[in-house]
């Protein structure tokens, strides 16, 4: 159930199935997730590993007698890089759609370097067609990683650094730049946990002024988990508050 001042309140209903196919003590497929709310609006994934290297994902959306939104992709892991296809929003008829291709290579033990090929055609495309390619790099050690995304045809660079300080504190850093409008954007996130007390915390801050926070209480012995959420926007004067209960 969601309630809120910003949007409609709905009710949202959500299963999900694993199957018994096991690639490794944490994985099973397929995997099957789907919701749907008191207005009709269906959302639905389909996860499975063709093979221990390839799997495949489906997802698709559907509004009340139509479908509004479907998104496909293969994943492939080879044993020093990594590479996917998706395809979203394909219409033969129109010939528009979305196609986006991902390539991560590991140069050292340390350090992987890639590149992303986006291509979109369609009406609402200015010019019926545009194609963006960024460049990537991610090094990490034991502990720590780093990672940097440019993208120059759009003017974009996404830096991001992640610390695992103590077995129960992670912090991570992030800047989104865009070189064309002159703006940056920091935030800084962290994550606590307490195991003795089954409480995970969440936080961050950016600088704009906004501040979110989410507090995870597992309610022991039973299979929930209580959930309270917290986001303000001191410039825009927005504050927003949440409460979930997660059962599983």
């Amino acid at each position: 159930m969601t309630l809120s001042t910003f949007s409609p309140s709905v009710y949202r209903f959500g299963a999900t199935y694993i199957g018994l196919k096991q690639i490794s003590p944490t994985e099973s497929f397929p995997v099957m997730l789907g919701d749907v709310d008191s207005s009709g609006n269906v959302n639905a994934n389909i996860i499975h590993a063709i093979t221990d290297r390839l799997r495949a994902k489906l997802v698709a959306q559907f509004q009340p007698n139509k479908c509004v939104g479907q998104q496909a992709s293969l994943d492939y892991k080879g044993d020093d890089f990594t590479a996917s296809l998706t395809a979203g929003n394909i219409d033969p008829l129109s010939a528009s759609g979305l196609l986006v291709g991902h390539y991560l290579q590991r140069v050292t033990p340390n350090l992987a370097l890639g590149a992303e090929i986006m291509y979109q055609r369609g009406q609402q495309v200015p010019g019926g067609e545009i194609a963006i390619m960024s460049l990537a790099s991610r090094f990490s050690g034991e502990k720590w990683q780093l990672s940097v995304n440019l993208s120059p045809i759009a003017g974009n660079l996404h830096t991001c650094f992640y610390q695992r300080v103590h077995d129960n504190l992670q912090v991570g850093v992030e800047l989104e730049t865009s070189i064309r409008m002159a703006e940056s954007t920091a935030t800084v996130a962290y994550q606590i946990d307490i195991p003795k007390a089954d409480v995970v915390f969440r936080g961050q801050l950016d600088s704009n002024w906004c501040i979110g926070g989410v507090f995870e209480k597992k309610l022991v012995p039973f299979p929930f988990t209580l959930a309270l959420s917290g986001y303000a926007n001191h410039v825009k004067s927005q504050y927003r508050f949440g409460i979930g209960m997660i059962i599983g």
